[in-house]
């Protein structure tokens, strides 16, 4: 099998050309239909990771994600294996920045654009949720903003990796990673019951760490902060956050901290009801009009490459998956 590089084809039709990122999942390249020249991004599972439970992921993350139809959620092409033992999915190739590289580049936004960004991603988990899936890992480096079709500031949700389903259709759908006992997420973005009670999630909880989102697109910061994964799982559990305002030092429209905070609520109960109830909350925020002049405005100033570049600086902003029936006291 040759190595995976700049010039190989896979399946025949997709020519590499520049990686984009590594994961534990996979491997990204910017890649080009042989056939259409159409830019495509290929994610690829190699052999040496391709143990039986990771295909088994794989394959459930393509399944998942093309299920889903909604604008703001990124779209797969295409699925398969080669006959090296490859497997990939092909998807939309993204012209833009994930919104953690958006503020490491900027800074805090202002409420008319991180409102406009939040009803663009809830309406992705609105389609989600209606369908019984829910992503475990909202998160802003899973969130990108892009420019498409003429506009900017396009949201496009990624990386269902971690998708729940609620509702499974198929007899063993449910992967170790759905396990009651299994914590599975970002540690800064996870919510109360994402770590008391894994098993017992529903859209909620993609609600609290969309409100987490929020937050950390109002400040700079992350809503809590910790020298380990335990002491910040320890905090989403038991700390009351600090009003947004209070952290960045201004005053924010009431109506869109008091939705921020309501969303962060420990009791699911206390949070929105779903995403489109998050949605009509929003809509009564009446936060000024971020219009598309506005974002072009911000680009203008801030190159792609540029806000790409920007490394996460925050710990705790990795995916982890933590086994509690393994754990030692």
């Amino acid at each position: 099998m040759q190595p995976l590089s700049p010039g190989l084809v896979v399946a025949d039709r997709y020519r590499l050309e520049r990686k984009l990122g590594a994961g534990g999942m996979g491997i990204v390249y910017e890649a080009r239909h042989a056939m259409l020249r159409r830019p495509t991004a290929i994610k690829l599972l190699p052999p040496d990771k391709a143990g039986q439970v990771a295909i088994e992921r794989f394959e459930r993350e393509v399944k998942l994600t093309a299920r889903l139809r909604h604008p703001n959620t990124v779209t797969i092409y295409d699925y398969g294996r080669t006959p090296d033992g490859i497997f990939y999915y092909a998807m939309e190739l993204l012209d833009g920045a994930t919104l953690e590289q958006v503020v490491e580049a900027g800074g805090p936004l202002p409420p008319a654009r991180v409102g406009y960004l939040l009803a663009q991603a809830a309406g992705a988990l609105s389609e989600a949720h209606g369908l019984g899936l829910i992503h475990r890992d909202i998160k802003p480096a899973n969130i990108m903003v892009c420019n498409q079709g003429g506009q900017v500031d396009v949201v496009k949700v990624l990386d269902f990796g971690l998708v729940k389903d609620i509702n499974p259709r198929e007899p063993g759908a449910s992967l170790s990673e759905t396990h009651t006992d299994t914590i599975t997420g970002t540690p800064l973005y996870l919510s109360p019951e994402a770590v008391t009670h894994p098993g017992e999630l529903d859209g909620r909880s993609d609600l609290y760490a969309l409100g987490a989102v929020a937050y950390y697109l109002l400040t700079g910061c992350h809503v809590f902060d910790g020298s380990s994964v335990m002491e910040v799982c320890s905090h989403h559990v038991l700390t009351p956050p600090v009003p947004p305002s209070q952290r960045l030092g201004r005053a924010l429209p009431p109506a869109l901290e008091a939705l921020v905070l309501a969303c962060l609520a420990k009791a699911p109960a206390d949070r929105p009801a779903s995403a489109a109830d998050f949605i009509a909350r929003l809509e009564r925020c009446e936060l000024e009009v971020w219009e598309n002049a506005d974002a072009r405005a911000w680009w203008s100033n801030h190159t792609i490459e540029g806000v790409r570049s920007r490394p996460s600086r925050a710990a705790g902003s990795q995916t982890i998956m933590v086994d509690l029936a393994r754990r030692t006291p």
